[in-house]
């Protein structure tokens, strides 16, 4: 079983001994961590907003969480079943001092997590996380007297205010949506995702086929929205002759498409498309991480615009947004960032653009995908010793292809004219990942094995 730290907050399976898995101690103290840190930022009484997915956990951990900030003395904003976009919409409409989002992503049903957020809704810069990190170590708490303590007030309003900021939103074309009169396919993962995007649907005028939309937490299939876990899906599109099956993790923050066929969209062009439409839109700026498809920079120079990347990590994407004003980013992920929303990955906003782009261009899904560049990804790893130095060989691979272009914000990515390579070492255990991406997928295969041989000629060495 397993806690793993971050910046952003602690992961784990429940269940099991403390400080080797999110147990209700754990959860306390990370809590009492974070609320901690807020007291350091306001002279007034914080406010948090708390909200969590579906999962079978969420209710004891919340409730372990919410009652810590309330003997700090916060006053917690209870969203109940959320997605992690709603939480964050919901901090700065509250005027909160952060938030918690109770989700373990696209993990297994053991699995939860606690994801904090600062007052602008966003993820915890390395600083601030560390700062946090520091203090469940060392369990530097001072909880409120009796007549400090904090309250928690009930709000379950906040996934239709989500909805209707995103059918407020200018480049979401309703009128178009409901003329195409589609037939989608969601499955909801029995998450929040059944919660919010059935209702999105039915307001944009879109008839809906639920699958597996009850929040009970007993994942059907395996969470992570990838081909090999969706063939009820691909099965339900084509007996219902839908136009299109969508689905999301169980929060909601990934989002993937699947055609007219049952084929897979490709979660890396769900950002590739929406782009695409924002950017025919309004001229801009792109980014997403380094391990996205290069296809995004093909669809924003067609435009006119200019393509960044940053490192891997969410707080990267926005903070590389937000400095070259991108009009629209995310990840490969499924993770779609618009910034005239929130600056946080919305499968909401997403879905509710890739259907305007579609009703307006009145295509098929399988023909929408044929009109972008096609790219293939192969992802790989390699197992080294504890005491291989990860640095030293990505400065050799770096050295090697110097002739190239060459980017090393976050490991080393090597870029050639029709494919490219991304070497990034694990902050938890001694691999390297391999991510290639090429015209075709023996390319990509190719181009991975040839870097894991150069590695391991490096390693013996």
């Amino acid at each position: 079983m397993t806690l793993i730290k971050s910046i952003s907050g602690i992961r784990g399976t429940i269940g099991g001994k403390t400080k080797e898995n999110l147990t209700p101690v754990d959860a306390v103290k990370f809590a009492s961590a974070y609320g901690t840190w807020l007291k350091t930022k306001t002279k007034q009484k914080p406010k948090v907003v708390v909200g969590r997915d579906a999962r079978i956990s969420g209710e004891m951990i919340q409730s372990l969480v919410m009652q810590s900030l309330v003997g700090l003395g916060i006053e917690v904003i209870d969203l109940g079943l959320s997605t992690t976009p709603t939480v964050e919409v919901a901090v700065t409409n509250e005027k909160a001092n952060g938030g918690i989002i109770l989700t373990a992503s696209h993990n297994p049903k053991e699995w939860n997590a606690l994801k904090l957020l600062n007052k602008k809704g966003e993820f915890l810069n390395a600083e601030d996380g560390n700062i946090i990190l520091e203090l469940a170590e060392n369990e530097d708490f001072e909880f409120a007297q009796v007549d400090d303590l904090g309250k928690i007030l009930k709000n379950n309003t906040y996934i239709d205010f989500h909805i209707e900021q995103v059918l407020a939103h200018p480049l979401v074309n309703k009128q178009a949506v409901k003329k195409a009169n589609l037939k989608v396919v969601f499955d909801g993962v029995n998450s929040t995702g059944g919660i919010s995007i059935p209702p999105l649907l039915k307001a944009l005028g879109v008839e809906v086929v639920e699958l597996y939309c009850k929040p009970t937490g007993h994942f059907p299939h395996n969470p992570e929205p990838l081909e090999k876990h969706l063939g009820e899906l691909a099965k339900l599109v084509l007996d219902e002759k839908a136009d299109l099956g969508v689905t999301v993790d169980p929060d909601v923050d990934r989002l993937a498409f699947m055609d007219e066929n049952g084929k897979m969209f490709g979660e890396e062009y769900t950002l590739v498309s929406v782009a695409d439409y924002v950017l025919s839109k309004e001229k801009g700026n792109t980014v997403s991480n380094l391990s996205s498809t290069r296809a995004l920079r093909d669809v924003t120079e067609k435009h006119g615009g200019q393509y960044f990347a940053s490192a891997v990590g969410e707080v990267n994407v926005v903070a590389k947004m937000k400095e070259v004003n991108a009009v629209i980013g995310g990840e490969g992920n499924g993770g779609i960032i618009d910034p005239k929303l929130h600056y946080g990955r919305d499968s909401l906003i997403g879905l509710a653009l890739f259907l305007s782009l579609l009703a307006e261009k009145q295509i098929k899904v399988s023909a929408l995908k044929a009109t972008y560049p096609s790219y293939f990804m192969a992802k790989e790893k390699i197992q080294l010793t504890p005491e291989i130095d990860v640095d030293q060989l990505l400065l050799q691979m770096k050295d090697n292809y110097k002739n190239e272009e060459v980017n090393t914000i976050d490991g080393v990515k090597i870029d050639f004219e029709k494919k490219w390579v991304h070497l990034r070492k694990s902050n938890t255990e001694p691999i390297i990942r391999i991510y290639t991406e090429a015209p075709s997928q023996e390319e990509a295969n190719q181009l991975a094995s040839k870097v894991i041989n150069e590695i391991e000629i490096l390693v013996k060495r």
